[in-house]
């Protein structure tokens, strides 16, 4: 069962770290469509980064700010985005994920909505990514059974 970590050092530098670790994350999905990285390395950067903050301060802590409900709001957003922006390609009358019929509506050039599809996606895929890796690792490290469910 993960406690929290009693070591005040420990828990000041992933206090400090925890923004810095999340701003790159964004950072990589941000810049996904025009480099290396995007929505699955910045998703699991972000995700890392809540369980930086659960492994140093606690289950507790972290349930306040990541809760299984968010968890499961965020992986279901996540894949609505990046299967909404599919089939508004399906509707405006184009292959699935073919970006540059959105030109149409975002009223600019298909290369231009081709750059803002791909984005689309890769803001989806990153919250898929990190709410998933987090649900992973709070499931490995409390083998299932949370606290208030043994007290039952």
């Amino acid at each position: 069962m993960i406690s929290i970590s009693d070591d005040i050092i420990t828990r000041t530098v992933s206090r400090v770290l925890v923004p810095f670790i999340q701003i790159y994350a964004l950072y990589v999905i941000m810049h996904g469509h025009h480099s290396p990285g995007g929505g699955f390395q910045g998703g699991v950067i972000l995700g890392a980064s809540f369980i930086l903050y659960l492994i140093t301060h606690g289950l507790e802590d972290a349930k306040k700010r990541m809760s299984e409900l968010k968890v499961g709001l965020f992986s279901s957003f996540g894949l609505l985005i990046y299967s909404g922006i599919g089939l508004l390609c399906l509707i405006l009358g184009s292959n699935y994920l073919d970006y540059g019929r959105l030109s149409t509506i975002l009223k600019v050039i298909p290369a231009q909505a081709r750059s803002l599809g791909i984005l689309g996606v890769e803001i989806g895929v990153g919250i898929t990514v990190m709410a998933v890796m987090f649900s992973i690792f709070f499931d490995i490290s409390t083998g299932g059974v949370l606290p208030e469910d043994e007290e039952g």
